[in-house]
């Protein structure tokens, strides 16, 4: 099973040395690759029609994952560089593609575009971008990304997208694998019917649940599950303890990746606890301590 980091992107600040210095920190110590959360803008969520029921807020900074990428691509040598999740629908499909691919270029082929819908509204309007329907339009940004790394030149045209007799250059050297995140059925059906893999949002019971009836979706697209990547996530406050047994049981559920989570940020939205991390050096101790249980 792969083990992996999520960047601690609200909490890390802007200091390019501490990030560079937290990612070659965890490909040192033997960590395979490094998820990134997205959000272009943070929004004030009071007084909102309707509701935002996200757990981010205008005072949680977000590095932007595929700037960030290029510049941890010229730093490490292993790392594998993935998105959990990039909230496709609100970004243009054509542009993501060609960010994507260059990553993947720069990187030798380092990086896993992990995919979802997101919840605020906020952001889909400032970027200005329908909210409604945009689980059928990420459907298409799907299919279109793909088409635009195998082929020269498309002609395409759907419900969202026209692309007349175009493509990009560079292109990568391989079609990117696209993995989707979320945590209800019409995510896991999308997953089924065209992923290579799933991020969840945690681990645990609930999420072994979710894996097996993941399972049971692709087994109904009559997709072969080999190849199809799963990750959990477990957080640093769980404790030595919970991390072995969350390893050895999401291995055991065929789980292929297992992320640490280590950033008080939204803690409550995965059962985590605070722990206070005071500074660039806690969160290379998190790093340091994990890996001498897992890995």
């Amino acid at each position: 099973m792969q083990i992996g980091a999520i960047f601690p992107t609200t909490e890390i600040g802007n200091d390019p040395i501490v990030i560079r210095d937290w990612a070659q920190a965890a490909e040192q110590l033997g960590y395979r690759h490094v998820i990134t959360y997205d959000h272009v803008l943070g929004a004030v969520h009071a007084d909102r029609e309707p509701r935002l029921e996200g757990p981010y807020t205008e005072d949680n900074p977000f590095h932007e994952p595929f700037v960030l990428f290029g510049y941890l691509a010229g730093l490490t040598s292993t790392l594998e560089f993935a998105t959990g999740v990039l909230i496709l629908p609100q970004r243009q499909t054509v542009l993501v593609a060609k960010q994507a691919a260059e990553v993947d270029l720069l990187s030798g082929g380092r990086m896993r575009l992990g995919v979802g819908t997101g919840w605020n509204w906020v952001e889909y309007d400032s970027l200005g971008v329908p909210y409604a329907g945009r689980g059928a339009r990420m459907d298409e940004q799907v299919e279109l990304m793909r088409a635009l790394w195998r082929d020269p030149t498309l002609d395409f045209e759907g419900d969202y997208h026209r692309v007349d007799r175009a493509g990009l250059l560079p292109r990568p050297a391989r079609s990117i694998p696209i993995w989707f995140g979320g945590f209800n059925e019409l995510a896991f059906r999308r997953a089924a019917r065209t992923g290579d893999g799933f991020q969840f949002g945690g681990a645990g019971k609930p999420f072994l649940r979710q894996w097996t009836r993941l399972k049971e979706l692709i087994e109904a697209e009559g997709r072969d599950l080999e190849g199809f990547g799963a990750e959990a996530s477990v957080d640093f406050s769980a404790g030595p303890d919970a991390w072995r047994s969350e390893f050895e049981a999401w291995k055991d559920a065929g789980g292929t990746h297992l992320s640490l989570r280590a950033m008080d940020t939204a803690a409550e939205l995965v059962g985590a606890k605070h722990v206070g991390y005071s500074g660039p050096q806690a969160y290379l101790d998190a790093l340091e301590q994990f890996a001498k249980v897992v890995l």
